[in-house]
């Protein structure tokens, strides 16, 4: 079904013999892409896969308690690429929410159909539908109050994008290949719309099976500094965050769990969000004003010269110091009563 075409992509780092420490206090301060084969082999969720899709499919369906889980569908003719409509007003897929049971029923059917249907469960809440899987497949590199989730389908594409979080993913059944970018190479790889995307954050334009060059020009340099690799069940691969990676599944079932954390202050107010304020507020000043506002960032939120509070006394409760809870909640409904009163 998919032929995607190749280059001379650098591989993915390879680490082995991986913990909960050496994961923490070495991986993740890497700061790069990293791939750990066969680190969950061992997960009932992984043996039932080396079995069949069915086997796969019944141990879920012993876990799963009922709640409908949030289901993308694209017709045959997509070619397996959840994407825009021609005119990116629109996704050129179907949206729902299904009981799992009948997805699982959907995606064995399509699996015998000489042209189906691309299916993927996107973002299951596994805590809230499969609540017994965690105890039988632990994830052991981090803390235990980091939420699973999980990502059923069969044979389908999802172009490169990011995550606001760090991400862990593990294959569980069916292999998958993953190409990444790194986040300077955001102006090479011909972004779609900021607002109504397919996932919730921008994505490129650009078919990586089949890139138009002609169309796309900068995108060779992306693939001169893209890295990929493709995983086998068992296998995990650790994203940091902001890193760019489009995922294409290999085969007529797959199943991967990830794990996102960290990309968000005490706040809780999302940089995202913030970037998107700040297109709304800055994208249209002239290049003077721009430039200006550029310098006062470096300042208060980049921080690359002085440190701006080196010279303020060490109890003060600023924003550029730090903030109690109840200051921080103060601050966020001022800004939204100004967000709205802005119009």
């Amino acid at each position: 079904m998919f032929s995607p075409w190749t280059a001379e992509m650098h591989k993915i780092a390879e680490w082995q013999e991986i913990d909960f420490e050496s994961f923490q206090n070495d991986v993740v301060p890497f700061n790069k892409p990293v791939l750990m084969r066969s680190l969950v082999h061992d997960w009932p969720a992984v043996l039932s896969g080396q079995e069949s899709a069915e086997t796969t499919c019944r141990y879920l369906l012993n876990l799963d308690n009922g709640n409908p889980v949030y289901t993308i569908a694209a017709p045959p003719d997509a070619n397996g690429r959840f994407f825009y409509t021609d005119d990116l007003k629109r996704v050129n897929f179907q949206r729902g929410q299904i009981p799992l049971a009948q997805v699982l029923v959907q995606l064995l059917e399509q699996s015998e159909a000489s042209s189906a249907h691309s299916i993927a469960v996107q973002a299951l809440d596994i805590r809230r539908t499969l609540p017994d899987f965690e105890a039988d497949n632990p994830a052991r590199l981090i803390d235990a109050s980091v939420p699973p989730t999980m990502w059923i389908g069969n044979q389908g594409r999802v172009a490169p994008h990011f995550d606001v979080h760090r991400n862990l993913a593990v294959v569980v059944a069916g292999r998958r290949r993953f190409i990444l970018f790194p986040p300077e190479q955001i102006t090479n790889l011909y972004l779609g719309p900021v607002l109504d995307t397919p996932g919730g954050v921008p994505i490129s334009l650009v078919d990586d099976s089949e890139p138009d060059f002609d169309k796309f020009p900068r995108y060779k340099e992306a693939l001169e500094n893209a890295q990929e690799a493709i995983l086998e069940p068992g296998d995990a691969l650790y994203i940091p965050s902001l890193w760019w990676h489009g995922v294409t599944s290999l085969d007529r079932f797959n199943v991967l769990v990830n794990y996102w954390w960290g990309g968000i202050t005490a706040s809780g107010v999302s940089p995202n969000d913030s970037l998107l304020h700040g297109m709304l507020a800055i994208a249209e000043l002239d290049q003077s004003q721009r430039q200006a506002w550029r310098d006062y960032f470096d300042y208060y939120v980049f921080r690359t010269g002085a440190n701006p509070e080196a010279h303020l006394p060490s109890d003060l409760e600023d924003l550029v110091t730090s903030l109690s809870d109840e200051k921080t909640q103060k601050l966020k409904k001022v800004l939204s009563r100004r967000l709205e009163n802005s119009s």
